[in-house]
């Protein structure tokens, strides 16, 4: 099954304890950027184009602890740059764990093999190994040759370690229901990873590379061609309305709010997709954050932006709220 269903439980029980306690903003995961520095330089990706001084800053095991502390979230994403780069990556994994948090330790993979034996396995946690496309299309998208082999090389020895691992598939306009399906069959079926996250490209406005994102009509028409009788045998970590909005079968409205993410410059607003300001701490930035002006139809930036990170919890809330959903959402589940 993509997510075990003790997560799934644990994750359904904090959603619906913050919405019997009335309140308005909650994460469902916190995404945290221990460091901004990566070992590759994706056109896609704007995170390194920070300047040297920010590059050079790293949040502390403390750091991360008091955000997932502050926030209460069950789960986090450990993103970046590049997190096995952190000297002490290894040591913020353990005290999260030590704590019960889900941890999702994303990598390029490129030093995964090599820093496997600084974890150990556990039902709290995951790598995710980012593989946009099959062989050249993936070093293609992170511009370097053989990156592929190397991430598929380090998925077969941390699943031979016992560890979970997930990936996560970014999808540009460069691509067609072909290239997804073939993906998906691929770390499906050839590498049998445990699950697989999608989301089409967003424009990221530091991001080298802004003419290859897709807009919103051609991410729905890729996704319902390339879903079209294999969805449901694809072990996919999202919501079944989450992937029917990729569909344009249903539509949400963003719920910025949802994932919100703390890196060595704050709390960012209002995503980790758009950088507008930090605050000093969680609450901070949920009570001060003007969250009613983002989405599609309310900000110009977000008018293609169907990214996980916004409408995946979204596509909770509407599971949550409807009985039928939730009895497929959890059918989904085995």
């Amino acid at each position: 099954m993509p997510v075990p269903i003790r997560q799934n439980v644990r994750i359904g029980t904090h959603l619906l304890k913050q919405r019997l306690k009335g309140r308005r903003y909650y994460p469902f995961i916190v995404e945290i950027e221990p460091l901004f520095t990566c070992n590759l330089s994706c056109p896609g990706c704007g995170k390194i184009q920070h300047p040297t001084e920010i590059l050079r800053k790293r949040l502390s095991v403390q750091d991360v602890v008091g955000a997932v502390e502050e926030s209460g979230t069950p789960m986090v994403s450990i993103a970046g740059g590049e997190p096995l780069l952190h000297p002490d990556i290894a040591e913020i994994v353990e005290a999260l764990v030590k704590r019960k948090v889900y941890v999702y330790l994303c990598t390029n993979a490129v030093l995964l093999e090599r820093r496997l034996q600084k974890f150990t396995p556990s039902q709290f946690f995951s790598f995710v190994v980012h593989v946009d496309g099959l062989g050249e299309r993936h070093d293609q998208a992170v511009d370097r040759e053989g990156v592929f082999d190397t991430a598929v090389a380090a998925i077969r020895a941390a699943k031979a370690a016992g560890f979970r691992v997930t990936t996560n598939s970014t999808f540009f306009n460069t691509d067609s229901p072909k290239t997804v399906r073939d993906l998906l069959d691929f770390l499906n079926d050839d590498l049998g990873v445990d699950a697989m996250m999608i989301s089409p490209a967003y424009a990221y406005e530091k991001a080298p590379d802004q003419e290859h994102f897709l807009p919103v009509e051609q991410t729905r028409e890729m996704f319902r061609e390339a879903f079209a009788g294999r969805r449901k045998r694809w072990r996919l970590n999202h919501s079944p309305l989450f992937l029917d909005f990729l569909e344009g079968k249903a539509d949400f409205e963003c719920t910025p709010w949802g994932i919100p993410s703390y890196s060595v410059l704050g709390w960012q607003r209002p995503c980790y997709l758009m950088g507008d300001g930090y605050a000093s701490s969680y609450k901070e930035l949920v009570e001060t954050t003007d969250w009613s002006k983002y989405g599609r139809g309310k900000d110009p930036r977000c008018d293609n932006c169907m990214a996980h990170c916004g409408y995946e919890p979204s596509a909770v809330l509407a599971t949550m709220g409807s009985l039928r959903e939730s009895l497929r959402a959890l059918v989904n589940t085995h």
